[in-house]
């Protein structure tokens, strides 16, 4: 038999209370998902939405981790790449179809995405604390959201944020 039917009840609850911040995670990563679905299939304030849920999601995973003390190398990772679909690869794909079509415009979609897993990795290498180093791509896909939510894209905000993102600038974490 499988190991998951010999454990006793305080196995089944651990395993879960360790895999409850992941779940959020991973609903990070399927909102961020979704969103490019909706994207392509031309529905772009769901998609905006979508991304706003993901940011409501992610805001938990590391609390609920924190608070229930199982933080965990394998979660920060699985954090780090739900981040950049849902605030970095969806929130570009977001402005490329809201944007006509320029060299620019190519630009600020490669960039933005980009620039958005820079920063992640570079936190993920050299963790700061009490402060963000570029302002958190989190802050930052939500402000694409909302630039789509209103069906509105502008390159060189895009651009501007994805140099945020990487840049010197120190914020309070909240």
């Amino acid at each position: 038999m499988l190991g998951f039917y010999r454990c006793g009840k305080g196995d089944l609850s651990s395993r879960f209370v360790k895999w409850l911040p992941n779940a959020f995670t991973m609903g990070n990563l399927l909102s961020g998902l979704f969103s490019i679905t909706f994207i392509m299939s031309g529905y772009l304030r769901m998609a905006a939405l979508l991304i706003f849920l993901a940011a409501f999601l992610d805001l938990f995973d590391g609390k609920i981790a924190r608070k229930l003390k199982v933080d965990s190398e394998l979660g920060v990772e699985l954090d780090s790449l739900a981040d950049v679909v849902s605030f970095g690869v969806a929130p570009a794909l977001l402005f490329h179809t809201l944007s006509p079509h320029s060299l620019l415009t190519s630009l600020a979609f490669v960039l933005y995405p980009a620039m958005g897993a820079f920063r992640l990795a570079r936190f993920s290498a050299k963790p700061t604390i009490g402060y963000f180093l570029g302002i958190p791509i989190t802050l930052s896909g939500l402000i694409m959201a909302g630039m789509g939510l209103f069906l509105y894209s502008n390159s060189f905000i895009t651009i501007l944020l994805a140099i945020l993102m990487v840049s010197p600038i120190r914020m309070k974490k909240l």
